[in-house]
């Protein structure tokens, strides 16, 4: 019975929760400022490092090469994103597989960047808030005072959020950047598809983190 209670108890509350979030998303949605809203481009400073999201090919590295030549950061450090098991199976059997970590290295290598700069996050990562997680880790080990995220321009007010979740309390600085070479049109997102796909997801991801239930 105790069992039966909880799990329709667990139910309902996801039902609140998804209710919850449907109805403010559909409020936002309806703002044609929300991919405006997403996107938080501010001066930044210089920092010890630039954290650079998974989540793109090329867009997200190629905007922190164009940091570090600007002075805006002292280190570079990337995050692998999701690593299929795969893929671990075959490193642990010594088969050579190059992660998308190591092309990337090289490409910054190759463009001039100081391969000494450049590190990579070791573990593999399922979603913003792990690579948060990890971020600040690494930042804190390292003794880092400041950083810059450096990720998609949609993806900026999320990625912010999670990293200042994660480091509150640190005294480590976080700003946060979105790829100058992603091409976004916040003011008529609603008229691309990609925009409009990339917002309204994003959108309820946002909402679950605030809620404390995104990951």
């Amino acid at each position: 019975m105790t069992t039966r209670f909880q799990r329709a108890r667990s139910i309902a509350a996801r039902l609140v929760l998804l209710c919850l979030v449907s109805t403010v998303l559909l409020g936002v949605v309806a703002c044609p400022r929300a991919g405006r809203y997403l996107v938080v481009d501010e001066p930044i400073q210089p920092a010890d490092a630039l954290v650079v999201l998974a989540g793109a090919r090329v867009d997200r590295w190629l905007e922190a090469v164009a940091l570090y030549r600007e002075g805006k950061g002292k280190n570079i450090l990337l995050s692998p994103g999701y690593l299929e098991d795969a893929e671990v199976q075959l490193r642990a059997r010594g088969i050579r597989y190059p992660a998308a970590t190591d092309l990337i290295r090289d490409a910054m290598v190759q463009m001039g960047i100081p391969a000494s700069v450049i590190s990579a996050i070791p573990d593999g990562m399922d979603n913003t808030a792990e690579e948060a997680l990890a971020g600040a880790r690494i930042a804190r080990e390292r003794g880092w005072t400041s950083i810059i995220v450096v990720t998609s321009p949609y993806h900026t007010r999320r990625s912010l959020f999670a990293f200042q979740r994660e480091l509150k309390g640190t005294g480590i600085g976080v700003q946060v950047r979105g790829s100058r070479y992603d091409d976004v049109d916040p003011d008529q997102w609603w008229k691309r598809r990609g925009d409009f796909r990339y917002v309204t997801w994003e959108l309820q991801k946002y909402i679950a983190y605030r809620l404390g239930v995104g990951s």
